[in-house]
C-alpha cells in the first residue's frame, strides 16, 4: 500500500476526527450548483487511502513516518522517536509502533551502532573517543555503544592515524617541522585519537619526511 507523504501532518492523531471529503447531509452535490450561483471548484482528489471512507488510524500513520525515515537512511530508535514526537505523535502510539518495528528487525540499535562505527572509521577516520560522541549524539544507549566500540582494533586505529597523517603531510611541504607537528596533532585530536597515539604517529611521520632528512 503506498503511504502518504509523512512530511504532511495527519488530520488528527486522535480517533474520531472527521473524514476528509465526507459530504454534509442535505448539502447540494458537487457539480450541481444552485441556480444563478457560480460553480464551486471541484475538490482535490483524496490520494490518501486512510481517509477514504474511514477515520485515520494513528498507528498506521506512525508506521508510515517510520518507514519513510528508514527508507531515507538508517536511524536509531531514539532518532525515530524524536521524529514522531516532533509530529505530535502520542508517546504510547510511538512506543507501540517502534516496539513492533524492533520485533521484525526494522529497528535495530545494535546493527545501527556497528554500521555507524564502521562507516565513520572508513569515511572520516574517527577514533573511538569521537565515535562514542557520535553514537551518543544519535541516541544510542551507552551499553550498545560500548559493545560496538569494543570491536575497534587498536592496531587498526593507529594504522588509520598514520594514513591520515601521511595524507595531510603531503599538503604541508615547506612548513616548519614544529608547525607541521602542531597541525597534525590537532587534526588527530579532533578525530578522537588518544594523545599518546597522536604524539607517536606525528613525530614519526615528521621525522621521516623526505624534506627533513639530512643529506
Amino acid at each position: 500500500m503506498p503511504f502518504a507523504d509523512s512530511t504532511t501532518p495527519p488530520p488528527a492523531w486522535v480517533v474520531g476526527s472527521p473524514v476528509v471529503g465526507s459530504p454534509v447531509v442535505g448539502s447540494p452535490a458537487v457539480g450541481s450548483p444552485a441556480v444563478g450561483s457560480p460553480s464551486p471548484p471541484l475538490p482535490e482528489p483524496d490520494s490518501d487511502p486512510r481517509t477514504r471512507g474511514r477515520e485515520p488510524d494513528s498507528h498506521d500513520w506512525a508506521r508510515q513516518i517510520v518507514l519513510r525515515q528508514l527508507t531515507a537512511a538508517p536511524r536509531s530508535r531514539a532518532q525515530l522517536a524524536q521524529v514522531l514526537r516532533r509530529k505530535d505523535c502520542p508517546d504510547d502510539v510511538a512506543a507501540a509502533v517502534l516496539d513492533r518495528m524492533e520485533e521484525v528487525g526494522l529497528v535495530d540499535d545494535v546493527a545501527y551502532a556497528a554500521m555507524l562505527v564502521r562507516s565513520q572509521q572508513v569515511g572520516r577516520g574517527l577514533a573511538r573517543r569521537a565515535l562514542a560522541q557520535e553514537l551518543r549524539r544519535k541516541g544510542v544507549d551507552d551499553d550498545t555503544a560500548q559493545a560496538a566500540l569494543d570491536e575497534v582494533d587498536p592496531h587498526d586505529e593507529e594504522d588509520r592515524a598514520r594514513q591520515l597523517v601521511a595524507k595531510k603531510l603531503r599538503s604541508m611541504s615547506g612548513l616548519d617541522p614544529m608547525v607541521q607537528t602542531r597541525r597534525l596533532a590537532g587534526m588527530l585530536a579532533r578525530k578522537g585519537y588518544p594523545v599518546e597515539v597522536s604524539v607517536r604517529v606525528v613525530r614519526d611521520a615528521v621525522r621521516k619526511a623526505p624534506e627533513h632528512q639530512r643529506d
